[in-house]
């Protein structure tokens, strides 16, 4: 199972330090940086899986990046932790109502954000917290590297099974060619978009059994969907 990517956007050194090195101990893949600007220049370089932002930040506010990664289609459901030393409910408010998925006040626990961390991803990307994923008849155990329908195991590539996770974690979600392109190959990969094509066809037959239905909606000038069936 590949380490859940993480972006920590803090200008405290000590606490950054800390806190980088606790995540990476934990399996996490950690980026950090201090400045609201470069954070956004990093979220467009690789989607990260999670933002840890403080409020408080050079350049733009972290409550300004997180209304800007809101706003973005591309960005909108990367969920946000919120860090800030501003404790008036008000300020909580504000910080849930611009997108924040979840909410810490300064001082605490580095073991208290780890379990907001884990709890945050199991709630949004099960397969990150090492839990099997369900959508529809399949389901898909990123532990045992194992895929099943109705009770069969299914026999499938690296890239398809690759493929099928990425649509398992946002069932119903309409993905074009390059966002999956993204998502699967990785970003700044040099395969064409209609390698995608090809795949989604091997992924097809691979997940086909008898009695059940093709749960891959292709959408005409869009893309690929997984819906649950």
């Amino acid at each position: 199972m590949s380490a859940a990517k993480l972006l920590l956007v803090e200008d405290d050194p000590a606490l950054s330090e800390l806190l980088e090195f606790r995540f990476q101990n934990e399996g996490y893949d950690v980026r950090v940086t201090k400045d609201g600007d470069e954070a956004l220049m990093l979220v467009a370089e690789e989607l990260p899986d999670l933002i840890i932002l403080d409020w408080m930040i050079e350049g733009t506010s972290g409550i300004e990046v997180c209304r800007r990664l809101r706003r973005d289609k591309t960005t909108a459901s990367v969920p946000i932790i919120m860090l800030t030393a501003r404790e008036a409910e008000d300020d909580r408010v504000r910080g849930l109502e611009t997108g924040a998925d979840d909410y810490l006040t300064k001082p605490f626990s580095p073991r208290e954000l780890l379990a907001r961390v884990t709890a945050v991803l199991r709630r949004i990307r099960p397969a990150l917290a090492g839990e099997s994923i369900e959508a529809g008849d399949l389901t898909l155990d990123p532990v045992a590297h194992k895929v099943m329908r109705r009770g069969k195991a299914l026999d499938m590539g690296p890239t398809e099974y690759r493929l099928l996770k990425f649509f398992m974690e946002s069932p119903g979600r309409v993905f074009s060619r390059g966002q999956l392109l993204d998502g699967v190959w990785g970003t700044g990969s040099d395969i064409e978009l209609r390698t995608v094509d090809v795949h989604i066809r091997r992924l097809r037959k691979a997940i086909e059994i008898d009695g059940a239905r093709d749960p891959i909606r292709t959408v005409r000038s869009a893309g690929y969907a997984l819906e649950a069936v």
